[in-house]
């Protein structure tokens, strides 16, 4: 039986601190099948993102654990038409609705979180388990596709690096456009080339504008991590087989990664902490759980091996 996302999972607004935009909510989405005597899932979405995933937590429930999703302050249904999507200056800003989530998880009676973080999210739970405040309650990490460093060629990075440093104080809101590809988005529509449906307002092929504030704010936590990381925790961190060839034919877009550089996820993902296990996964999208069936199969299949090793679950 499938599974759907506005039958089986319950959504709570989450009331957050004002920031310089005004009013600020996040939404904590929770699977009805939760018995909340269980190690919790929190899922991370990553940018220009929500979650739409409900085949993922089915897989969690079947496999022994409780599971619940955020959808963070200006991001899917929690943006706000006073707001910029996705906006952010500091990565940090997403750690108030985390705690809050870890918190109520516990309070319901799960003994620990697991950390689910995809691409920006998984940017974002690697900082949260090396510092964020429920820290404690943070019992593993699990990183799909995580964005560990900018997939651009080394001059647009310097480029990129002196835009962010001083662009923003002249323009708040500057921002470049088209800067995730759409053909990334219509390898997943039903509309288009993939099987997955969601809310093109919320995920839109072109994307959102994309800030040079939240350049800054993610190089920012890109060199956190890349210097300092000590999570000390279990860590998996799961990446595509390839990124997208130089020279691609249109297949390629079906069995790579064309948004980040899986020699970065590799190279950095080893470091994150002392108890990191590398999994690749030949032929995976960046969102390796929207890939093709055998292969998104075999990324849970190998995921739930080392949740079987790392956790006490059934």
């Amino acid at each position: 039986m499938s599974t759907s996302l506005e039958k089986d999972f319950t959504f709570k607004t989450i009331d957050l601190k004002d920031d310089y935009e005004g009013k600020v909510e996040a939404t904590l989405i929770a699977a009805k099948t939760n018995t909340g005597n269980r190690i919790s899932i929190l899922y991370i979405h990553g940018f220009i993102d929500y979650f739409f995933h409900p085949h993922v937590a089915k897989q969690f429930d079947e496999h022994g654990f409780d599971f619940h999703a955020l959808d963070l302050r200006k991001y899917g249904h929690s943006l706000r038409k006073h707001q910029h999507a996705c906006y952010a200056k500091s990565l940090h800003e997403y750690f108030e609705e985390i705690t809050i989530a870890i918190k109520e998880i516990i309070a319901k009676g799960s003994s620990s979180v697991i950390l689910l973080g995809h691409s920006t999210g998984g940017l974002t739970s690697s900082l949260y388990a090396n510092y964020g405040e429920e820290k404690k309650q943070v019992s593993g990490v699990i990183l799909n596709s995580p964005f560990l460093e900018m997939n651009l060629p080394k001059t647009t990075h310097n480029f990129l690096k002196i835009a962010y440093n001083t662009i923003p104080h002249i323009s708040t809101y500057a921002a470049l456009k088209d800067a995730v590809p759409a053909a990334y988005g219509k390898s997943l529509h039903k509309d288009h080339k993939g099987e997955w449906d969601y809310n093109l307002e919320f995920k839109p092929l072109r994307g959102f504008p994309t800030y040079f504030a939240w350049f800054k704010a993610v190089t920012t936590g890109h060199k956190y991590l890349q210097t300092k990381s000590n999570i000390n925790v279990p860590v998996l961190v799961m990446f595509s087989s390839q990124s997208l060839p130089k020279k691609w034919v249109g297949a390629d877009f079906a069995k790579s990664d064309i948004v980040l550089n899986v020699k970065h996820i590799k190279e950095i993902g080893a470091k994150l902490g002392n108890k990191v296990t590398l999994l690749e996964v030949k032929d995976g999208l960046h969102d390796l759980f929207l890939s093709r069936k055998d292969v998104r199969d075999f990324a849970f299949d190998e995921m739930f091996k080392w949740t079987k090793k790392n956790y006490d679950t059934k």
